[in-house]
């Protein structure tokens, strides 16, 4: 038997944008191991590329900014399928700066709220709305980052919705516990080389910097962050919940790394 586990159980991945996506590579892993994936993603561009991607996969739409889509996918995948799902992962996060990318302080509220709703809310609706397609034991594992605590300007308001996403985590374990042993955690990783992380401002040099702040001198592989939620989808990972993990291959530890702090008073 597999160490994971996932002969002949379903997983649906929402959030694949590209080939550099994370929702790709989480694909990718399970495929491997022998798990059925089922891709949900936003428009009828991107179910073409996942199709090309995942010939073998079914693949749906679905605009999580309006709940009664969730709700209609959730009805076209029951419609489908002759079992329950083991797990969902949600790899969404949206954040639209309609003035630019200002100071914290000047948040554009409406912003803001859309940005809370696509990346947060939609974890809730989704674990609401799939409750009776999930495995009693299945498993649910969202992304977000490797700190909520670290104030990037260049990441404007996505920090505090990604925490916001994290405690979320809490109260769906705690209520699904009511009804089921089904799990909610995150993967949390450290800067990836993403088309979504490409558009954020002056991504590159903090990429770059994160390269050197890292023990081994090697970014993060979107890879390794994939192996981790598939890790936390399995069986194997039955003893971890409300969690967020994370995957920074060691930077967190080495802020004061002796080469960067003597290029820094140099």
């Amino acid at each position: 038997m597999d160490f994971l586990n996932f002969d002949s159980k379903r997983i649906i991945i929402f959030g694949l944008a590209n080939k550099k996506s994370v929702a790709c590579a989480i694909g990718r892993v399970l495929i491997k191991a022998g798990a059925e994936v089922i891709h949900v993603v936003r428009s009828e561009e991107r179910a073409k590329t996942a199709r090309k991607l995942f010939p073998e996969s079914r693949v749906f739409c679905c605009d999580v900014e309006e709940e009664e889509h969730i709700i209609r996918v959730r009805d076209e995948i029951a419609d489908t399928i002759g079992g329950p799902i083991a797990g969902i992962v949600h790899s969404i996060a949206f954040a639209n700066y309609s003035e630019g990318l200002k100071p914290f302080h000047e948040t554009v509220k409406k912003d803001f709220l859309q940005a809370v709703n696509i990346s947060c809310f939609s974890l809730i609706a989704i674990a609401n709305h799939f409750k009776d397609l999930l495995a009693s034991d299945g498993s649910v594992v969202t992304i977000s980052i490797s700190t909520t605590r670290m104030a990037a300007e260049n990441y404007g308001y996505m920090a505090p919705v990604k925490a916001a996403l994290e405690s979320s985590l809490c109260f769906l374990a705690k209520s699904f516990s009511s009804f089921s042993t089904v799990r909610f955690n995150a993967v949390c990783p450290s800067l990836l080389k993403t088309s979504a992380s490409a558009g954020i401002p002056g991504y590159i040099d903090s990429y770059l910097f994160a390269e050197k702040a890292i023990p081994r001198k090697k970014a993060l592989k979107t890879s390794e962050a994939a192996n981790v939620a598939a890790f936390l989808l399995s069986d194997r990972s039955s003893g971890i919940n409300g969690q967020s993990l994370v995957v920074d291959a060691g930077m967190g530890l080495n802020y004061f790394d002796a080469e960067i702090v003597h290029k820094a008073v140099s």
